[in-house]
């Protein structure tokens, strides 16, 4: 035999409550998390060069990179190894 629960409203609410709570936290930025990705203009600011001569460290294979749609990221432990070594 099966047995049966009864929901009530109240307990749904609770459940939506504690549901949306728990999305929050998951959504939250973690503040001991640097940032991962950086965008062109961010990595051409921290290594002080110009467009083109980014360029040509993604050419070349110096500096790894992905790209979505129509914007570059770069990782930031590349960029971070770049820094602690300069460029090569």
């Amino acid at each position: 035999m099966t047995a049966i629960e009864i929901i009530t409203t109240e307990d749904l609410k609770n459940f939506k409550a504690e549901l949306l709570l728990d999305i929050k936290n998951m959504l939250k930025p973690d503040d001991s998390v640097k940032q991962k990705w950086l965008k062109s203009s961010e990595v051409r600011k921290l290594l002080n060069i110009s467009p083109g001569t980014l360029q040509n460290l993604r050419i070349n294979g110096t500096l790894r990179f992905s790209r979505i749609g129509s914007i570059i990221f770069y990782k930031l432990e590349d960029i971070t190894t770049i820094l602690e070594g300069g460029l090569k």
